[in-house]
C-alpha cells in the first residue's frame, strides 16, 4: 500500500497507540501518504457525550499533534488530517462551526448511525429491507453534498434477507459510486477480523458495475498500517472481482 486515508487515534475511545506510532508504522510499510480520519465530534444540543468518537475538547490536541508530526516527517511521508463522520443533516451546522478554525484536509463518510446517537448501530445484520433502503438513501444523500472524499466500509450494513433485495439496493449504491467517480473501500479491518464487511458478494457487484476500489486500513492500532498479509488479502479480493485499486484521492494531492 502506498497510501491509507482511514486511520484512527486513541481519542475516539476504541483505538490504541500513540500518533507517532501510526506514522512510523506507515513509513515502515513504505507508504507515501497517511491520512488520519478519526471519528469526528458532534455538538449535541442536550450535551450527550459519545464514547465512540473524539470529544470537541480533544480537537486542539489532535491537530497540534498531527501538524507537528507532519513537519517532523515531511521528507518521509505526506500526512493529511481529516475525519470520518456520519451524515446527519440536523447536526452539520454546529459541526461546521466547531471545525471552522481548524485546517481540515478532508472527510470520509462512515454512516454508523442513521440518526443522532444514541440510536441503533448500522454495522449489524438486519432482515428489514426498509433499514437497508434507508441506509443506501442516506449515504447517497450524504455523498451528494460533496462533503466526503469517499464512503468508508460501504457495505457496513449487513442484510440477511434475499440476495435479490440485497442486490437491488447495493447495486444502486455501486452505480452511484461508479457514476460519480467514487471508489469502493475494501476495509482491511473488516477483512482480517472476519466481519460481515467487506463482503465478497458486494465486491462482485461492484466489479460487475464497473467500480474502482481503494483499500482503507481502518486502523485502530498502529500495527494495522504495516500488516502486509492483511493488505495482500485486500488486493487479492480486488483482483478476483476485477476492481482496479487506486492509491490516491482526487483533489487531495497528486497521483502517487
Amino acid at each position: 500500500m502506498l497510501a491509507n486515508y482511514h486511520t484512527h487515534t486513541k481519542r475516539c475511545g476504541h483505538a490504541e497507540g500513540e500518533d507517532r506510532q501510526y506514522v512510523e508504522n506507515a513509513i515502515r510499510n513504505g507508504m507515501k501518504v497517511l491520512g488520519f480520519a478519526d471519528h469526528c465530534p458532534w455538538v449535541y444540543p442536550d450535551g450527550f457525550v459519545s464514547h465512540t468518537r473524539m470529544r470537541p475538547a480533544e480537537l486542539d490536541d489532535y491537530f497540534n499533534s498531527l501538524l507537528n508530526l507532519r513537519r517532523e516527517y515531511q521528507k518521509e511521508i505526506t500526512i493529511y488530517i481529516g475525519f470520518e463522520s456520519e451524515y446527519i443533516p440536523q447536526l452539520l451546522p454546529e459541526q461546521d462551526k466547531l471545525l471552522a478554525d481548524y485546517p481540515v484536509d478532508y472527510h470520509i463518510l462512515g454512516q454508523h448511525f442513521l440518526t443522532r446517537e444514541p440510536s441503533f448501530y448500522t454495522g449489524q445484520i438486519f432482515s428489514d429491507e426498509k433499514i437497508l433502503e434507508n441506509y443506501i438513501n442516506s449515504v447517497i444523500e450524504g455523498l451528494e453534498t460533496g462533503r466526503y472524499k469517499y464512503l468508508a466500509h460501504p457495505d457496513l450494513l449487513g442484510f440477511s434477507g434475499s440476495r435479490e433485495i440485497y442486490d437491488k439496493h447495493y447495486r444502486r449504491l455501486c452505480e452511484y459510486l461508479r457514476d460519480h467517480d467514487q471508489p469502493v473501500e475494501i476495509n482491511l479491518l473488516g477483512v482480517v477480523e472476519h466481519r460481515h464487511y467487506t463482503d465478497e458478494h458486494f465486491l462482485r457487484l461492484a466489479g460487475e458495475t464497473g467500480c474502482k476500489a481503494i483499500i482503507g486500513c481502518d486502523a485502530h492500532q498502529p500495527h494495522r498500517l504495516d500488516y502486509r498479509t492483511g493488505q495482500e488479502l485486500c488486493y487479492e479480493m480486488a483482483r478476483r472481482n476485477h476492481l482496479p485499486v487506486i492509491d490516491y484521492l482526487p483533489g487531495l494531492g497528486k497521483k502517487i
